[in-house]
């Protein structure tokens, strides 16, 4: 009986502790609607939350002691390393040739015939066109039976002369006679010439201007345009700081953004002369024209090398910064062991040129630095770094 007594008291006992846990569970608070509860329950939470917070901080600061790299920052490196820096500034140049031509008359007249269209090609001294030359043929072919005549005589009076035959001055005159004869056929076959329009150099007729049977002036009326694309060239205006800079030989990147294209060629002749009103200085920069697609007048954009340094350490912008003494400096990875962990170094750097992204470096690294790349700007002096990955050179 006694222990029948006692297996009801234990079976009482749990069945009370269950009720007690059942009434402080997480669902029994929420659906008990009772703000004391859930009060209650909200405490043993918060109580909780920062017993666990406290044990998570004695294990981390358990292991901080025991791992030693945890905290290393990660960092990729590249080798310093010797090559040629080539600096190039940027201007604007035009596109022009010296054989672009308005071929204009040198006779006043009726254009009486025009013996090439546009798109052709002809050569030097080939004959364009014609003008009307007034009658001065017919002129021309009376004097030249005169000279003929005045020719015929002065040879036969100097065989006379040279027999003793006649007087001297009958030589002399007819002699005279010759001479202005062919003088005045030579003066009037320059004026017929110019009736007769001829190309001055090979190249295409690119407009015909004036048509047949329009009365034209002489030095003033436009007949057609001449052009030859093979002699092309850039003139471009240089500002007069870079005088010593831009010399005859020095290369040229020559882009064209409406074509597309880009051709690499030299500067073939400097100017003189500074120009007072924008202090600029002019240059031709030669242009090869194979595919004739370059066009006079076209806009090109101009970088001209006007600084080289054969032996230049280059190292990207990003990685350099500046303290509070205008001192620029990188860091450099030193003491490093084989499993790549080292100390970062700070290095105070005197640079020189920029191009794009990179800068050239011109004290304070030398051949083999290695340096700081991906990571630079979070790393600190003597601090222990790890490199996850080194380049051999990062400036392409």
């Amino acid at each position: 009986m006694k222990k029948i007594y006692a297996l009801v008291i234990v079976a009482l006992i749990l069945v009370a502790c269950g009720g007690e846990k059942k009434k402080n569970s997480m669902e029994y608070v929420l659906s008990s609607n009772s703000l004391e509860l859930l009060r209650k329950k909200r405490t043993e939470v918060v109580a909780e939350q920062h017993a666990a917070a406290n044990k998570l901080k004695q294990l981390d600061e358990a292991i901080s002691k025991i791992d030693t790299v945890k905290k290393v920052p990660l960092i990729t490196t590249f080798t310093a390393k010797e090559k040629v820096f080539n600096h190039y500034f940027e201007v604007q140049g035009n596109v022009t040739t010296k054989d672009l031509l308005v071929i204009t008359p040198e006779y006043n007249g009726i254009l009486t015939h025009v013996y090439v269209k546009e798109g052709q090609k002809v050569s030097k001294g080939q004959t364009l066109a014609k003008i009307d030359d007034g009658g001065l043929s017919q002129q021309l072919a009376q004097l030249q039976i005169q000279a003929e005549l005045a020719k015929t005589t002065f040879e036969r009076q100097k065989r006379l002369w040279q027999q003793n035959i006649g007087s001297e001055i009958q030589y002399l005159q007819a002699k005279s006679n010759y001479e202005a004869q062919q003088k005045a056929v030579d003066q009037l076959q320059q004026q017929v010439a110019k009736t007769v329009v001829k190309a001055p150099f090979s190249g295409t007729i690119d407009d015909v201007i004036t048509e047949k049977g329009s009365v034209v002036a002489a030095g003033q009326s436009a007949l057609m345009r001449l052009v030859n694309l093979n002699n092309m060239y850039i003139e471009a205006d240089v500002p007069e700081r870079y005088i010593k800079d831009v010399t005859n030989g020095k290369h040229v990147s020559v882009a064209f953004p409406v074509l597309g294209e880009t051709v690499e060629t030299t500067v073939r002749q400097t100017s003189d002369f500074i120009n007072p009103a924008n202090r600029t200085f002019k240059v031709e920069i030669g242009l090869p024209n194979n595919k004739k697609t370059i066009k006079p007048n076209l806009t090109a954009k101009l970088k001209i090398n006007d600084y080289t340094n054969p032996k230049a350490f280059l190292v990207p912008q990003s990685v350099i910064s500046e303290n509070a003494q205008g001192e620029q400096y990188i860091y450099v990875v030193e003491n490093k062991n084989t499993q790549n962990n080292g100390l970062a170094k700070k290095i105070i750097i005197k640079t020189g040129k920029t191009q794009n992204d990179v800068i050239e470096v011109l004290s304070g690294i030398e051949a083999g630095t290695e340096i700081i790349q991906e990571g630079a700007r979070s790393v600190k002096d003597q601090q222990p770094v790890k490199v996850i990955d080194i380049e051999k050179d990062s400036i392409n």
